[in-house]
């Protein structure tokens, strides 16, 4: 058997347990303690901490990013089991349990030697890519006796299934709409060093003139978003609150943001672009639509259990 499991390496978002980081009187909370464990313990990164854990508990404290990647686990193992592929998918996160290590230990437990790993970023980086298969190569090292051997699937992010499952979602949530709007393009700002020395950039510009052309649309642009603002290096361009202010001085007045560089509405999406961007276009007057992330559409778990199929055979 060429494989025997899938893994879904994930970012992953605080979920209810506390993570044993602090004693459990002094804990900050899940929010606090999953955002210093991305941001350090520094005393110069504690206000940034502060910052963006608040944005967690303004959303109720918690992420439903995990639990979002288990529907899309769930679905791909249904559609391989679909394709007479009957392998067991799991996920495993960087940033909150089950981290990547005990996903793959347990993976190991179960007998599971020969695995699949399909990095849940659809565009590459040092940040994204490469900083997840780092993170599964310790989890590997961490096992005692016979270890696990895993092999990637490559980039999709100018796939038809993924290109075709963001383009539905647009059109569907504009609706009547669709005509008059202007599209722009999200994904996570990163810092401009890391952009220089990968394809990050050039990949999201190409998903989303993907679509575009699926779409027949000309009028779109694209934008980052969660910038850390204190940050003393610069970060890609243009921020989507800038992007709709500039968009207000040509007189646009209705925008779609797909938000292309996320899988799912984690808490980056659902603060950034449904509270803060849609603030500043209301401020703007600009009629401002969210589209969906492709979460488990039926075009992308397609899309990722046919490139499973293939790798199998």
């Amino acid at each position: 058997m060429k494989y025997d499991s899938v893994l879904l390496v994930a970012f992953g978002g605080p979920t209810p347990g506390c993570c044993k980081k602090y004693n459990r009187q002094d804990c900050p909370g899940e929010a606090y303690c999953f955002v210093e464990g991305i941001a350090g313990e520094a005393e110069s990164q504690k206000e940034r901490v502060k910052d963006i854990s608040s944005h967690y508990v303004k959303l109720g404290g918690f992420s439903p990013f995990n639990e979002l990647t288990y529907k899309q686990a769930k679905a791909l193992q249904t559609a391989l089991h679909e394709r007479d592929l009957p392998l067991p998918v799991f996920a495993g996160f960087r940033h909150w349990t089950p981290y990547l290590k005990e996903v793959i230990a347990e993976m190991v437990q179960k007998g599971h030697r020969k695995i699949l790993g399909i990095i849940m970023a659809p565009h590459q980086s040092k940040v994204s890519w490469e900083w997840y298969q780092l993170e599964v190569k310790r989890g590997i090292e961490a096992i005692d006796g016979e270890r696990p051997t895993i092999d990637y699937l490559e980039p999709w992010y100018t796939h038809k299934g993924y290109v075709g499952a963001i383009a539905e979602i647009i059109e569907t949530t504009c609706g009547d709409k669709f005509e008059n709007a202007e599209i722009v393009f999200t994904a996570h700002a990163i810092p401009q060093s890391a952009a220089n020395t990968s394809p990050y950039t050039q990949q999201f510009e190409m998903t989303g003139e993907a679509v575009a052309q699926e779409l027949g649309k000309s009028r779109f642009g694209f934008a980052y978003q969660s910038e850390v603002e204190t940050s003393p290096m610069p970060w890609t361009q243009p921020d989507i609150n800038d992007w709709l202010k500039a968009k207000q001085a040509e007189g646009v007045d209705t925008v779609v943001a797909s938000p292309i560089g996320f899988l799912c509405d984690h808490v980056e999406v659902l603060y950034d672009l449904d509270i803060e961007a849609k603030e500043t276009a209301d401020a703007c007057g600009i009629d401002f639509i969210r589209a969906g992330t492709v979460g488990d559409h039926p075009k992308f778990i397609g899309m990722l259990a046919d490139f499973v199929c293939e790798k199998y055979s």
